[in-house]
């Protein structure tokens, strides 16, 4: 995903995946403007779900965000067109990474945002995804819109699910977090730096190594330079699941029980962060 390390544009076979969620897409065919965020319950009625349901997150509400779109190479004048970012401006997206092989990382990012949102929801959660299909038709939401996503109706987090394309590194997965900006992110800090140690927690447990080509090498990363961050108003994280240029995160990522694993240990991060 690290736009500053790796650019690589992507071209890929189509893979649609249709039908899977139920709230209102936000990726953008070529001809469609950004729709508005799925209705979700005020905070005082999902409150007052959770005291009547024993769901270990009745009453919560998750955002995931599964990183760029498979068809993002196909609009370069769309995803170049600048943005807000958080007191600058950045592309709308990029194209992503992907395996040696071809494997985009926008389908495993979505894949694992699926598995993810199923073992939320089956826990008690609303769960709104910031795009709900994959396919080389459709391009965005644009990074601005991924990082407003749960302001409106405040959500109790939001995690971004990515893979890395380090060239020549060694495997891992490494959690980025927003560093303390203020007037952007001095009032998530805090929260979003518990969050990233409980998912680091989480990855760990489930026998998942932490990134050695990460400076520090402890699976944490800080950055100023994320509207997916900049731009949100509750806690946040982006989780880079793995690096798919090198071969032993690459067979992960590319299996359904990999991506079994990675959605687990998310779901498991989410539950312990939340209480």
């Amino acid at each position: 995903m690290r736009p500053p390390r790796v650019a690589l544009a992507v071209t890929l076979a189509a893979v649609v995946v249709a039908g899977l969620q139920t709230v209102p897409a936000l990726a953008h065919a070529p001809t469609a403007t950004p729709s508005g965020p799925p209705s979700v319950p005020p905070a005082a009625a999902r409150s007052a779900a959770a005291v009547e349901s024993k769901a270990p997150l009745a009453g919560k509400y998750v955002v995931i965000d599964p990183g760029h779109q498979l068809g993002n190479h196909n609009f370069p004048k769309k995803i170049n067109k600048l943005v807000p970012a958080g007191g600058f401006k950045k592309p709308c997206n990029t194209t992503g990474t992907a395996t040696n092989g071809g494997f985009a990382e926008a389908t495993f990012n979505f894949r694992v945002a699926v598995l993810l949102k199923k073992r939320l929801e089956a826990a008690g959660a609303t769960v709104r995804m910031t795009r709900t299909a994959n396919s080389q038709k459709l391009w965005g939401p644009c990074v601005d819109t991924r990082g407003r996503a749960g302001n409106r109706h405040p959500a109790d987090l939001k995690i971004s699910i990515h893979g890395d394309g380090a060239y020549g590194a060694g495997p891992g997965f490494h959690v980025i977090a927003p560093t303390d900006r203020k007037k952007w992110t001095h009032d998530i800090f805090k929260p979003s730096r518990r969050l990233a140690k409980t998912v680091r927690a989480s990855f760990v447990a489930a026998g998942l190594p932490k990134a050695g080509y990460i400076a520090g090498g402890d699976g944490l990363d800080f950055r100023g330079d994320l509207a997916t961050l900049n731009l949100s108003d509750v806690p946040a994280v982006m989780v880079e699941c793995g690096n798919m240029r090198n071969a032993k995160d690459a067979r992960r990522m590319t299996t359904r029980k990999g991506r079994v694993k990675y959605a687990g240990a998310l779901a498991k991060a989410v539950k312990g962060y939340l209480g």
